[in-house]
């Protein structure tokens, strides 16, 4: 929804079940449809869209986009945000590692990501700011494997700068992508991040010559970059520091526990065989990392004992609207300093999208009917966005 600062809201729908277009949709009637009456009435309503690959080239077909925007128009929605990270399936399946595949190495997800730029310019009306998040750019692992994967990637960042830059320019809308840093992958941190993008501008004059930088940036996840035990705040200053867009900011919160026995025994039921949850160890009173895991059965099948002071930071994202409950605790302090941050440096976001998909694989005591989770975190997000003057 629009907030009167500006400020675009939306959940992102990557928390229903949906690989095909007729899948998407339908999560669209059956829960996202009652969650728009029950917390915009009377008000136009933003929805997050999340598009694989095979939804997207199912809703391009004419026909099929046509039926969709008189839908939007019936029910006043909009989509100002596609979520293009998984390309493949995302649900009921195991994804882990496969869901950085393909990476921005390959034409594929050149190809695709494209493709949901194409879809929001026939989504969105002139003049409008619209987004597309994507992965890291590479899991850690792929290129260490295979280390000529990141001149490709960073060949291919600038093919597809350059073609959302001239889409933009034909249709007159702001149009931009966002890397999304997240643990173990190419660009985890906000320094690498830096690092990453300093690497390209430098191996190549068009990231700067011709504006790419506009159209190309980041993707701020507060679960991921708190896992990282960054300064919200710090993170952000680094960020427009060097010069990079804020393409979107992803309201998320992480698990975060003492890994002492009985912080041990709660986290085994949070593995489970779909997503990764990455787990870092650190200090919280100096935000210095000690250990990364890449999964949580690496962590916990971990001998080496934990230093008194260490906090392990889970991947797995937890409801806005409530704490996980002993032993844990959440990283919404973390969220808060960056809406913090963002009432500070109004106009350095606009897009904001709440995101906790793991809805399915959430230990039943945390999981709430589907529908009222997304209503109580609207309401936690709002009631914050207004503390601060952003609603």
């Amino acid at each position: 929804m629009k907030l009167s600062s500006g400020l675009e809201l939306a959940y992102c729908t990557n928390v229903h079940r949906g690989e095909t277009w007729a899948e998407t949709f339908a999560a669209l009637e059956k829960h996202t449809l009652p969650v728009r009456r029950r917390v915009a009435p009377g008000r136009s309503y933003a929805i997050g869209l999340r598009l694989g690959q095979r939804a997207a080239a199912e809703l391009a077909q004419p026909a099929t986009l046509v039926a969709f925007q008189h839908w939007l128009a019936a029910h006043d929605c909009t989509v100002f945000t596609i979520n293009g990270f998984p390309y493949g399936s995302f649900h009921g399946t195991r994804v882990k590692e496969q869901v950085y595949a393909p990476d921005w190495s390959t034409p594929e997800r050149v190809a695709y990501t494209m493709q949901l730029f194409e879809l929001l310019v026939q989504l969105t009306p002139p003049g409008a700011s619209a987004s597309v998040s994507t992965v890291p750019a590479s899991f850690k692992a792929f290129v260490a494997a295979e280390p000529a994967r990141k001149k490709a990637i960073f060949e291919n960042l600038t093919d597809c700068g350059r073609r959302i830059a001239a889409l933009a320019e034909k249709s007159g809308r702001d149009l931009h992508l966002g890397l999304e840093p997240e643990p173990c992958c190419l660009i985890e941190t906000t320094a690498e991040t830096v690092d990453f993008f300093a690497e390209w501008r430098a191996g190549d004059r068009a990231v700067e010559g011709e504006g790419l930088l506009r159209h190309v940036g980041v993707n701020y996840d507060c679960c991921h970059l708190a896992i990282e035990f960054e300064s919200a705040a710090a993170a952000l200053d680094r960020i427009v520091g060097a010069g990079l867009r804020l393409s979107k900011l992803h309201l998320s919160s992480a698990l975060r526990v003492k890994p002492d026995a009985a912080g041990r025994a709660a986290l085994a039921a949070f593995v489970e065989p779909t997503y990764l949850h990455q787990v870092v160890a650190g200090d919280p009173r100096t935000g210095a990392v000690r250990r990364r895991f890449t999964d949580l059965p690496d962590a916990l099948a971990d001998a080496e004992p934990s230093r008194p002071d260490d906090e392990w930071r889970v991947h797995f994202h937890v409801p806005l609207h409530a704490a996980p409950g002993a032993p844990f605790s959440d990283t919404r302090d973390h969220l808060a300093e960056a809406l913090d941050w963002l009432a500070a440096h109004p106009g350095a976001c606009t897009h904001l999208e709440m995101e906790t998909y793991t809805w399915e694989v959430l230990p039943p005591a945390l999981r709430l009917p589907i529908e009222e989770q997304l209503v109580r975190e609207y309401e936690w997000t709002l009631a914050a966005l207004a503390a601060r003057g952003l609603a």
